[in-house]
């Protein structure tokens, strides 16, 4: 267990496809001695990328899974989660930056910044995570470190702060100038491991002072100190780690510094830096909320004596039962101890307690606040919070976006069919973004998620590690419905079966409202529905909006008032008034002329200016709206907002139209109205599959 606080980093490593967060986590396992040989994304030598330690991953060259793993750099502990870069799986970078003090984000030096560095961001300003950012692969034709300092400050808003400058670029990339200690600093030796550090040469002197002069001005905001030490010219390298470090964890600096993963230069730097610079656990505000007095919010001090406080962030199926992923923020956990889960009030007994490094585990005893660890065997869901039953407290949970795309998915046989169920069961357990039903109407397993690659990943993990062998129809849009005028209605709901019958009358009026999907509003006065059948109305309008009367989708933006009705001493009831609010819902639905809603994406493509002209055609061709379009160097990129409908396929289109050199990502944006023919195409099919079902009747 590590009593000392100042000594450990919780951090994730985060960026857009393709920045080398990967390749980067394998050199920082390298230099900590965790491993002793480095291996390659993609497993070009047949072994893959530590932290990639999923089959899928290493074959696709993507992390697909956040992998967890610890080390130890000069005396300090590290626990790090290295993370997707892809859209699909952004709930990975959520769950992780939850749990983490700082984080490491790492950018291309030629592409800069990308659309997923954009997500990234807004995500680790959701949670307050300060970071570092790292512009890697400086050893690539094209490279330009200073112009990704710049569009940090432009795209992003930071205050970004160069630590080092590039010694030499592209292929004559040989190390960095480190602006704190003014040496020039080189990599040799066998992996970089030989770190040689040397005067400044002679010709890059100027811009080294003129840049740290810089460096100063900036950072000297942080600490008055520094800014005395700097009139009387007594600066201290102690000084400027001090001040740089203020400024970091207040989110108001990002530190800037580079290197070359793949080719072993920098990471040690960067190792450094981490340490200087990010926040340990006891400089991180938790705060948690308490269940017995009316979810008021406490703060959670990070102390291995006080009661014990651990949030579930990610759940895995191991070999062994289910694998939880705690990070401790209170108190301690030791094995054979009894811990409460606070969401069911159950009590679990801890059989054993790990250390995660990527898919291999280290078995503890004990593990103190401020630690990452997992435990086996307690079933639980993602976001769940537990204590040592002295304290009723949950953790604040963390955003889940909803999923925007759905696929309908049969087993081909019924060995198939039991194996599917266990896949599904265990998938949507580990990830909340991955979300599993049945519709009721044509009684089809459908299958939700954040994009075609999402799904394709999980479909394909069912054929491997389940053995289930699935045929998918085309995915259906998550369309909605809603109303585009004000409906008064007034219903009464009769009925008399002999004994007590029932009824209720509700009047009021529906009404559009963009700022909530639903807002029931209840204005009755002098007792004309009795309180207790209030939640009966709200009730049953609610059970209305989950199939639309216009074309069965769900309705949102809607407002529903309540403003008069009647009941009746005998033959009211809980049900009465849900069937008079249904009744009344129908009535005043069709008055309120419904519309259909499309869910429309924010489409970001990246590729070379030569292909924008083509990447524009195919965006226009998808009923896609041109929001703004860049180019900077040799790269372009466009953005657009395009309807989920007309996204199918979009990447091999794209593909071709750029030779292969184009990428994008997507997320949901909003919903819009569908354009009238594509409404009345709409209509046409609902009312072809309510015909063929129908006939199988």
């Amino acid at each position: 267990m590590h009593n000392d606080f100042k000594k450990i980093r919780n951090i994730g490593i985060s960026a857009h496809i393709d920045s080398g967060k990967t390749t980067l986590t394998e050199r920082v396992l390298f230099y900590t001695n965790r491993i002793h040989a480095v291996h390659e994304v993609k497993g070009k030598d047949g072994v893959g990328a530590t932290m990639d330690s999923m089959d899928l991953e290493r074959e696709r060259g993507i992390t697909i899974a956040s992998a967890a793993t610890h080390c130890e750099w000069k005396d300090h502990f590290f626990n790090i989660i290295d993370t997707p870069g892809h859209v699909d799986f952004t709930i990975e970078v959520e769950r992780a930056l939850r749990v983490l003090d700082g984080a490491v984000l790492v950018l291309c030096s030629v592409a800069g910044v990308q659309s997923q560095s954009l997500t990234v961001d807004r995500q680790m300003r959701r949670y307050n995570v300060p970071r570092i950012a790292f512009v890697n692969k400086c050893d690539r034709t094209g490279a330009n470190p200073l112009r990704v300092r710049d569009q940090l400050r432009e795209k992003l808003g930071h205050n970004p702060v160069l630590m080092q400058l590039p010694l030499g670029l592209e292929d004559k990339f040989e190390g960095v100038i480190d602006l704190v200690t003014m040496k020039a600093v080189r990599f040799e030796g066998p992996g970089g491991t030989q770190i040689v550090e040397s005067e400044i040469p002679a010709d890059r002197l100027e811009e080294a002072e003129q840049a740290r002069e810089e460096m100063l001005d900036a950072v000297s905001m942080f600490s008055d100190e520094l800014m005395e030490a700097i009139l009387e010219e007594r600066v201290t390298e102690e000084m400027i780690h001090r001040a740089v470090r203020e400024g970091t964890i207040s989110l108001q600096l990002t530190p800037v510094l580079m290197g070359s993963a793949y080719k072993n230069k920098g990471i040690q730097k960067l190792l450094d830096a981490i340490v200087a610079y990010l926040p340990d656990p006891t400089e991180v505000e938790n705060k948690a909320v308490d269940l017995d007095h009316d979810e008021a919010e406490i703060l959670i001090d990070t102390n291995i004596d006080a009661p014990t406080v651990a949030l579930a962030f990610k759940l895995e199926d191991g070999r062994y039962g289910q694998l939880t992923y705690l990070r401790i923020y209170q108190g301690a956990l030791r094995r054979d101890a009894f811990i409460t889960n606070t969401r069911t009030g159950k009590q679990h007994k801890i059989g054993r307690l790990v250390r995660m490094h990527a898919d291999k585990m280290e078995e503890i005893t004990a593990a103190g606040a401020g630690d990452i660890v997992a435990m086996f065997g307690i079933e639980c869901n993602s976001g769940d919070t537990f204590t040592d039953g002295k304290l009723n407290v949950a953790m604040t949970s963390m955003h889940v976006p909803e999923p925007v795309i759905s696929l309908s998915i049969k087993p081909v046989d019924q060995k198939s069919e039991v194996n599917m169920a266990k896949a599904l069961r265990r998938f949507s357990r580990e990830d909340p973004t991955f979300r599993v039903g049945i519709d009721e109407e044509s009684n089809e397993t459908i299958i939700r998620g954040m994009g075609e690659l999402h799904l394709d990943v999980y479909i394909e993990r069912m054929k491997r590690e389940y053995n289930a062998i699935v045929e998918t129809s085309a995915p259906e849009v998550a369309y909605r419905e809603t109303i585009t005028k004000r409906a008064e209605f007034n219903y009464t709901h009769k009925k008399q079966t002999g004994g007590s019958g029932q009824f209720g009358r509700v009047a009021g009026y529906m009404e559009p409202n963009e700022e909530a999907d639903f807002e029931f509003v209840d204005q009755i006065v002098g007792g004309v529905i009795p309180r207790q059948f209030i939640p009966s109305c709200e009730k049953g309008f609610r059970s209305m909006l989950l199939k639309g009367r216009k074309l069965g989708y769900p309705v949102v933006n809607m407002r529903i008032v309540i403003n008069d009705g009647a009941f009746h001493a005998v033959d009211s009831s809980d049900i009465a008034f849900q069937e008079a609010a249904r009744g009344a819902f129908r009535d005043a639905y069709e008055k309120a002329q419904p519309k259909i809603l499309e869910p429309v994406m924010k489409v970001v493509v990246e590729g070379p200016t030569e292909f924008s002209g083509s990447v524009l055609a195919t965006l226009m061709q998808r009923r896609g709206m041109i929001i703004g379009s860049q180019e900077d160097g040799l790269l372009a990129r466009i953005e657009a907002e395009v309807p989920l409908s007309e996204m199918f396929g979009y990447s091999t289109t794209l593909r071709s139209a750029t030779q292969g050199k184009a990428e994008f990502t997507m997320e949901f944006s909003r919903y819009l109205q569908v354009p009238a023919a594509v409404a009345e195409e709409l209509v046409k099919k609902v009312q072809e599959k309510q015909k063929a079902q129908a006939g199988k009747k």
